[in-house]
């Protein structure tokens, strides 16, 4: 069993005033997972990721995540997460956490009086990290897990 906490690599916060809309097309039309049906020969409209993936510019940054503790939850190694400092962390909301000055990647649980970050990968075990909490030393939030972008 794997007790290595999830590495990741920070790359940077989004910067409002240097973002430049990039408005993509984007057809309304679904697309079948199942039979493949006529597509549509027309651009509903332009999309900008920004506008549709960050809600909070000012308080959200990028994380590459490194491991496997969360694959249950579609994280894979190499996949970019977008955290958001202004959402809540709450139970059942997936965070990024520094312990002992190491961040990692998991599911925030409230277990009764306990706090544990929870992998969900079943080769990790859950983090508890109620007395570091109490003790303000060694536990801190950065932020919640708002999107995954990982190749397909």
């Amino acid at each position: 069993m794997n007790t290595r906490t999830t590495d990741l690599e920070i790359l940077g916060p989004v910067d409002p005033d240097l973002r430049q809309p990039q408005r993509l097309p984007l057809f309304l039309a679904g697309v079948q997972a199942g039979f493949p049906s006529p597509a549509d020969d027309f651009i509903d409209k332009r999309l900008d990721l920004n506008e549709h993936l960050i809600q909070h510019p000012a308080a959200t940054f990028f994380v590459r995540a490194v491991g496997e503790s969360m694959l249950g939850a579609g994280i894979h190694d190499g996949d970019l997460l977008i955290v958001d400092r202004a959402v809540e962390a709450q139970s059942g909301k997936v965070v990024i956490a520094s312990v002992n000055g190491e961040l990692t990647v998991k599911r925030l649980e409230r277990k009764g009086q306990r706090l544990l970050l929870v992998p969900a990968n079943p080769d990790y075990p859950p983090l508890d990290v109620s007395d570091a909490m109490h003790s303000g030393e060694g536990f801190e939030i950065w932020g919640v897990v708002t999107c995954v972008i990982h190749k397909v």
